[in-house]
Formats: structure tokens, sequence, C-alpha cells
């Protein structure tokens, strides 16, 4: 295992982790209590590489300001968690549905873009490399 200091407050692991012939592999008992795995975790793939994380059942992102506008609204009782419970459970694909469209926007964005600092300097032409 290498421990590599990045800052005072964090550091960071590398460990090197067999993957059986089934594609399985075995998460250190270290990080698996550390991050609070349970039974499933999520698989996040970007930029080559995975990245592992505990599914976190916290669906509270905006628990709050939906409660204070349903309320506002005059829902109360059982009528206030019936219909807080229904937008709850929009949240998440409303945030998945933003996040893949900002990186389409980011991707197409880094196709596409060209670079006019040079315009905004006052040369003339694109200067060359």
């Amino acid at each position: 295992m290498h421990v590599i200091e990045t800052t005072k407050h964090s550091h960071l692991e590398k460990r090197r982790i067999k993957i059986s012939s089934k594609r399985q592999i075995t998460i250190p008992i270290k990080y698996f209590e550390t991050l609070g795995f349970e039974n499933e975790l999520e698989c996040i793939y970007s930029d080559d590489m995975l990245i592992l994380t505990p599914i976190r059942n916290d669906n509270s992102a905006f628990a709050e300001e939906i409660l204070e506008d349903l309320i506002k609204q005059g829902y109360s009782g059982e009528d206030l968690l019936i219909e807080f419970k229904k937008i709850n459970r929009k949240v998440r694909p409303a945030v998945e549905k933003l996040i893949n469209e900002a990186d389409a926007i980011a991707k197409k964005s880094s196709v596409d873009y060209t670079d006019h600092t040079y315009e905004i300097f006052g040369v003339a032409e694109e200067p060359e490399d």
C-alpha cells in the first residue's frame, strides 16, 4: 500500500487489489468500514477511472426546501407526507438528468472549443505554437 500526503488533513492511499476470474474484487476492510459500505455500491466510470462509492439513502438534499414549500401550499398531516414522498421521488431523476445534460454540453464544448483569449488581449491573430 502506498500512502501519499496531499494536505495537512487528508491523504491518498493507493492499494493493489486482485480481480477474480468472475471480475469480482474485495474491498479492504479499512475502506469498507470507513466509508460505510453495506451490500451495494455505486460504480462511476469517468476519465478512464472507476470510482466506487457507498450508496447513500440520504434523499434529503432538498428535503427542507420541499417541506417548506408544501407547508406554504397548505399541506399538513398525512397529506403533507404523501405529497412529500411524491415530490422527493422526483428529485434524484431530475438531478441525474441535469448532470447528464451538463456532461453532454461539456463534452461537446471540449470537442468544438476554440480559444479566443488572443482576441481578448488585442492580438491580431492567433499565435502559433
